[in-house]
């Protein structure tokens, strides 16, 4: 199965110049990451489409026969156009589905709000990636001291290093007074195209425009750089980031749906 999906098919891309491995079938695609187990949208099952009711159940079982150690569940449908509603059955069922909002840019201009404080470069050192996994767990309001968390996000920092160190993109910070405040990487997915990854401002520090100033930084990167001609981000469609995309160019080009369950089910 090729997929048709702009989101899918980077997020895939992605995921082999991570060293993720990629079983190809008819009908749907297995994702696996052996080296990062607990990363759910690096173990998970792509279907080319989204299942009738009556075939719903057979592909959650597939799913546990293809990752009987997993404890979560992740799934992803492609297609470019379909609605949140289209997963309904699983939704009642207490999977979260989701529509996210594929959004797509071929020129880029400054931000409304440029934050002109932070110093904005690179990250290179072995500071530079302990603070992007510092900044990660910040952002998603976990402690410092979750040890198995905090293994998930130490094993995909160290592949985003891999695939910059690699030429394959870089990742972007925002510092202030040394300090790691916002971050994102951006990556040449296929020829021409470029995809962003983990956009994210501390939540101390957001509302500054940190991540519109860093966005267009890095875009401008992709554009010359990267060779990239379309950049790619995809983003919650009922998040305030989704306005700050569309303020420096983005629209939004698809819908990708995917559902998961987290390990606490």
């Amino acid at each position: 199965m090729e997929p048709i999906s702009l989101g899918f098919q980077t997020d895939i891309a992605l995921l082999r110049l991570g060293g993720s491995i990629v079983e190809e079938y008819s009908d749907h695609l297995v994702v696996r990451t052996p080296h990062n187990p607990t990363h759910w949208w690096g173990n998970f099952v792509l279907l080319g489409e989204v299942p009738p009711p009556e075939r719903s159940q057979q592909w959650l079982d597939h799913f546990s026969d293809a990752f009987p150690a997993a404890d979560h569940v992740a799934m992803g449908f492609d297609g470019t156009d379909r609605a949140v509603e289209d997963l309904s059955w699983f939704a009642s069922r207490g999977y979260d589905a989701e529509a996210a909002a594929v959004m797509t840019a071929t020129e880029i201009h400054e931000p409304s709000t440029l934050n002109r404080e932070a110093r904005y470069r690179q990250l290179r050192s072995d500071e530079d990636w302990m603070q992007s996994v510092d900044l990660r767990t910040r952002c998603n309001e976990r402690p410092l001291g979750d040890v198995a968390y905090r293994m998930h996000l130490m094993a995909k920092a160290t592949t985003n290093r891999q695939i910059v160190e690699a030429g394959c993109g870089a990742w972007f910070g925002a510092f202030l007074d040394d300090r790691l405040v916002a971050q994102m990487g951006l990556v040449k997915a296929t020829a021409g195209v470029a995809r962003f990854q983990t956009v994210e401002t501390d939540p101390a520090w957001r509302r500054r425009g940190l991540a519109g100033s860093l966005i267009h930084r890095a875009a401008t990167y992709g554009l010359t750089d990267l060779g990239a001609h379309t950049l790619v981000i995809v983003a919650d469609p009922s998040y305030f980031a989704l306005d700050l995309y569309r303020s420096v160019g983005f629209v939004v080009a698809e819908t990708q749906l995917q559902i998961e369950r987290p390990p606490s089910r």
